[in-house]
């Protein structure tokens, strides 16, 4: 059944840092392309039950019989479930999408994978992971907020962004810099140090821990002309493309879907050292001798050679920007023509 004015059911859990970001950016590249776009916010009850075998069960049946079954309050045409298959609410609406990251996409929602219509892919690392499950895919790419002031002056100094995440290779990224102080300053903000890790001090490592106010990021964002971002894996990569968007030269692990957003003209590649999995995802653990020579290197850039590279970041931030919401509204469209 062809799908002429769509609504569309954002359903995700706002949890204060990037899936937030998610929700957020999603609504508002969809309401751009003039659609009707709800959004559901997930609790932790409504967390526990996704993972629960007999609220799966209960689903099962309610989709073996959902046209004869009164619709859930926030009834759209299309359901977009973000990071994972949020199954209490596959049979709301007559199209189910995710919009999954890999590395956190667990067997719970493998076992509802099926009831899935179209898979939306933030990267083409991501399309092929789910492609290989068997699942439609479309790529779709996405955003992340522009965190660009031009007003600041910007140093030769270096920023990591940990944020709450455990996933950025941090505690590594430190020991290595508090090897070299000749280097010039790292700035890495953390909201909560790993309490196992040993402590880390060095002249040249300025640490954050804790909260840091949203002005006061984004002028350490734009301070530094070289960010940081050696992610073990990522779903789409938010402070990776915020790097970007700030115009800095970006440092992050040549292994998918990493390079896909930093290539060797906007930034450097810094080679892995072994490998291991998180869910559906290979993580990658950097090499550090070949950092330490990425670092160098970067010190040695001459003031035009950072200056084109900020511009080329900065450039490709943009028609990013620019394009998502069209490839967001040739998606749906696709969903229209094809009744599913």
């Amino acid at each position: 059944m062809a799908i002429p004015k769509p609504t569309l059911n954002i359903i995700g859990k706002a949890n204060g840092v990037g899936l937030s970001r998610d929700l957020a950016l999603l609504e508002s590249a969809l309401r751009e392309s003039g659609y009707d776009v709800r959004v559901t916010k997930i609790d932790a009850a409504q967390a526990r039950r996704r993972r629960s075998p007999w609220s799966q069960l209960l689903v099962r049946c309610a989709l073996l019989r959902r046209r004869f079954f009164r619709r859930h309050p926030t009834d759209a045409s299309i359901n977009v479930m973000l990071e994972h298959v949020w199954s209490e609410y596959l049979s709301a609406a007559d199209v189910n999408v995710a919009i999954p990251n890999p590395e956190w996409f667990d067997v719970h929602d493998r076992r509802m994978l099926g009831a899935i219509d179209v898979v939306w892919a933030k990267t083409a690392y991501t399309q092929q992971v789910f492609e290989s499950h068997g699942s439609r895919v479309r790529y779709t790419g996405f955003d992340s907020d522009d965190r660009h002031d031009a007003a600041v002056p910007r140093h030769a100094t270096f920023f990591h962004l940990a944020g709450k995440s455990s996933m950025k290779g941090t505690d590594r990224l430190l020991r290595v810099w508090a090897r070299h102080p000749e280097w010039p300053v790292l700035t890495v903000v953390q909201h909560q140090a790993d309490t196992n890790a040993p402590e880390i001090a060095a002249a040249n490592i300025d640490r954050r821990v804790g909260y840091v106010d949203d002005g006061e990021l984004r002028r350490l964002q734009n301070t530094s002309q070289f960010h940081l971002c050696l992610s073990l894996t990522e779903g789409w990569g938010h402070y990776i493309v915020e790097a970007l968007g700030v115009g800095a030269i970006t440092v992050t692990i040549d292994a998918a879907p990493m390079n896909e957003l930093v290539t060797c003209d906007r930034g450097a590649l810094v080679r892995h050292e072994s490998v291991g999995a998180q869910r559906l995802a290979t993580t990658y653990y950097f090499d550090e001798g070949h950092f330490e020579a990425t670092v160098a290197g970067l010190l040695a850039l001459t003031e035009a050679q950072r200056t084109q590279l900020s511009q080329n970041s900065r450039r490709w931030f943009l028609e990013n920007q620019r394009t998502f919401p069209q490839r967001l509204r040739e998606a749906v469209e696709a969903l229209a023509e094809s009744g599913a």
